[in-house]
């Protein structure tokens, strides 16, 4: 089995939660080949959804570049930066955040969630599927899990794409990708509403207790 942990935790708690588990990193700070499947990482040449025949380096490149905030509408500059460096975009600087452009030339604003599902999602599966060593580095890690379970590393873990309360985990995507259970856009399955955020919380607290 593939799991999601935070890369904050101990690595020895980890290891004692996850016995005999292979542990990898997938963040941009990895200096494993698995940091090529960090959002963070410039492949280069990925196609800007909605806009036709514009690319960027990295997905983080998409999804900060396409936001448009109160005092600051996208910004080209995110699309061809290389550095893994600079890409995000703060709320001090530029005002409150209004959603994101649907596509670098388009009038409609998305929501987060939309974004999140119309823009992300798709971005980083091209990697996955369309980056050759990206595509090389999932096929290994799926065979390795058929060997023995293995732990992703990630700053985020909610693995939920319907659960907007905080950001989705790439290695989450990974590991629903390699489950053959990644996520599409259904129009009909909105996001969950706080009242169902609240009792998801709920239901969580009260599985640990017991």
């Amino acid at each position: 089995m593939i799991f999601v942990e935070n890369k904050k935790r101990k690595i020895e708690r980890i290891q004692k939660e996850h016995p005999g588990a292979y542990i990898l990193d997938l963040t941009s700070s990895s200096t494993a080949y698995a940091q090529k499947l960090s959002p963070f990482y410039p492949h280069g040449g990925i196609p800007i959804h909605f806009s036709e025949g514009e690319y960027a380096m990295s997905i983080e490149g998409i999804w900060q570049g396409l936001k448009v905030f109160e005092y600051y509408d996208i910004d080209h500059a995110s699309f061809c930066n290389n550095t893994m460096k600079g890409l995000k975009r703060t709320v001090r600087k530029y005002g409150a955040p209004l959603g994101h452009r649907k596509g670098t030339h388009g009038t409609e604003l998305l929501s987060y969630y939309e974004a999140r599902m119309l823009i992300y999602l798709p971005s980083y599966k091209y990697i996955l599927e369309k980056i050759p060593e990206v595509y090389r580095i999932v096929q290994r890690i799926k065979e390795q899990s058929k060997i023995s379970d293995i732990v992703f590393l990630d700053y985020a873990t909610n693995i939920d794409v319907r659960d907007t309360s905080s950001p989705l985990s790439h290695a989450g995507l990974v590991k629903l990708y390699i489950e053959d259970c990644y996520p599409t856009y259904n129009p009909l399955i909105k996001e969950y509403s706080l009242d169902e955020l609240q009792s998801r919380k709920t239901l969580k607290k009260s599985k640990k207790v017991n």
